[in-house]
């Protein structure tokens, strides 16, 4: 490999190699290293903007290391992930990405992939990662939101979650959620409301673009697992009254201000898993995911505590997962290398 060069792994390539790949393990891996500090996570860069057309923009620059191999290194670089809210209504995803793997030992920039699907795949395999250790039933399925994302949970549950018996959707635009309905080999049932397809559910994905609340803990079954993908989907009231409330990445949510847990940090209302208890009523956010992996928390304490689990999105995660994909494809002889520097 010529060091003054750069293997650009595209849309198709990433793909085929994503099928070959196991994420959930990937995700499951990179999350217990985490929980044993054998990562390096910074903040992420948040860039927003407004475009000509009013749409809310955003890009996101989310570095991370994953230690091991190399020079005390396995993986470093970093994923940059974009989307417009207007994207929807073009006919264009509403993200797109990048993902870039960088030399351990020079520094330099090594590979660059097309991070779209990446980042989509380890969402879904971080939400059915914390399904598979903390759910007590996967009968019923519940994805309110019928984009990208949930194209992408649903396809990874339906393979890693044989209990599935009933899935329900919801979208707000109802031909969106006949759409994913009618690209899985499974019956499903579009429902008229988020609530109809919530209640009684064992499994609530959010996957949608909403920065308001509407999922109150009534709506919720004993036992439920809610992965809130989204921003703000459920109400104050989940995070107060579930048994068990777990995020992927404490230092993360504490620093964001945009989304319902960092806001209710700010306000007093929660503290974090490994803080001293303030003083006041505030509900303590019980573990990361990471540490129920390793034992290092219990996890759920009863079958009929619901659980929310929060995910912030971990870059570490995505570079495991594209570490993955750079493997497959220089094995296979296959990727396109470009002049660089």
């Amino acid at each position: 490999m010529d060091p003054l060069s750069l293997c650009y792994i595209d849309a198709a390539e990433v793909a085929a190699a994503l099928a070959t790949i196991d994420p959930v393990d990937r995700v499951r891996d990179v999350l217990a290293l985490h929980a044993k500090g054998e990562t390096v996570l910074p903040d992420e860069a948040y860039l927003p903007w407004t475009g000509p057309d009013g749409s809310a923009c955003r890009s996101l620059n989310m570095p991370g290391i994953i230690r091991g191999g190399v020079a005390g290194i396995e993986t470093a670089g970093t994923k940059i992930i974009n989307a417009s809210l207007g994207n929807p209504d073009r006919g264009l995803p509403r993200a797109a990405g990048l993902v870039v793997l960088f030399d351990p030992l020079t520094a330099r920039p090594r590979t660059l992939l097309d991070g779209t699907a990446i980042s989509a795949l380890r969402t879904a395999a971080v939400s059915v990662c914390a399904i598979e250790q903390l759910a007590s039933a996967t009968g019923v399925l519940a994805l309110v939101g019928c984009g990208a994302l949930a194209a992408a949970h649903l396809s990874l549950m339906l393979t890693r979650l044989p209990g599935v018996a009933e899935v329900r959707l919801f979208d707000r635009v109802p031909e969106r959620a006949a759409a994913l309905g009618a690209s899985v080999d499974r019956d499903v049932r579009v429902v008229r409301s988020a609530e109809e397809a919530v209640r009684g559910a064992d499994i609530v994905v959010p996957v949608t673009t909403t920065t308001e609340g509407y999922l109150p803990m009534s709506w919720l079954a004993p036992g439920a697992v809610v992965v809130n993908v989204s921003l703000d989907d459920v109400l104050p009231d989940v995070v107060h009254g579930a048994g068990l409330v777990v995020v992927d990445d404490w230092g993360l949510v504490a620093a964001d201000d945009r989304r319902l847990l960092g806001r209710m940090l700010r306000r007093g209302e929660i503290y974090g898993p490994r803080e001293p208890t303030p003083a006041g009523p505030a509900r303590r956010i019980d573990a990361e995911l990471g540490e129920i992996l390793i034992g290092a928390h219990p996890g759920r304490a009863d079958r009929d505590d619901v659980v929310l689990v929060n995910p912030f999105g971990m870059a570490i995660a995505d570079l495991a997962i594209a570490a993955a994909v750079e493997g497959k494809v220089r094995q296979e002889g296959r990727g396109r290398w470009l002049p660089f520097g």
